[in-house]
């Protein structure tokens, strides 16, 4: 007898795994790659078991932080990875990715469906304790990638600090000391001409 429930949940992880097919525009720390989204997702994941002690609110829960960033690009599976600096892209960004929340979690057992939509959308909310820890750590990431590639992405996107430093300040809302290292690493990439002032 075949478990209807347990086939949805199946269906749905392996629609997961295309994931890894979403290429992002930030290179892996050795400059040989650009990642893919489910690497990005796992490292920020590892980032917060690590790091969530600099997390602005004292009074979070961790579990939920890191379902967050596990689930925050699944609705790059339909929708695509927007470059960060993409104007264009920017536009209609929020009702391409609504349109895939609501397919790719749709394929979940309606009890799973309404959860990790509930998660998808607290992150995108952005106003709580946990969510303001996971977008910290989302933008912290490609920030200290492009830092130790020499910021090769940066110059080949004709980026500018004050773009960086804009997109970088939520940083300081999840995690202020993350803030100022980002901040830091910044400065210091525009001392070593890795990113143009």
């Amino acid at each position: 007898m075949i478990n209807g429930r347990l086939t949805r949940q199946v269906s749905f992880l392996l629609e997961c795994d295309r994931l890894k097919q979403v290429q992002r525009r930030t290179l892996l720390t050795d400059g040989r790659r650009y990642e893919n989204a489910a690497e990005h997702s796992w490292h920020i994941a590892l980032m917060a078991m690590l790091l969530s002690e600099y997390a602005a609110d004292a009074d979070f829960d961790l579990l939920t932080v890191l379902q967050m960033l596990l689930v925050h690009d699944l609705v790059e599976i339909d929708a695509g990875d927007t470059y960060a600096y993409d104007e264009v892209g920017r536009q209609d960004q929020a009702q391409r990715e609504q349109r895939a929340a609501d397919r790719l979690f749709g394929l979940l057992p309606d009890d799973q469906a309404r959860r990790l939509r509930e998660i998808w959308d607290a992150f995108q909310a952005k106003d709580s304790a946990e969510a303001r820890l996971a977008h910290a750590l989302d933008r912290f990431q490609p920030v200290l990638h492009n830092y130790c590639t020499r910021g090769r992405t940066w110059q080949e996107n004709g980026i500018r600090h004050h773009q960086v430093h804009e997109r970088a300040a939520s940083i300081r809302q999840g995690a202020p000391e993350l803030g100022v290292y980002i901040e830091d690493l910044l400065n210091a990439a525009v001392r070593k001409g890795f990113l143009n002032p």
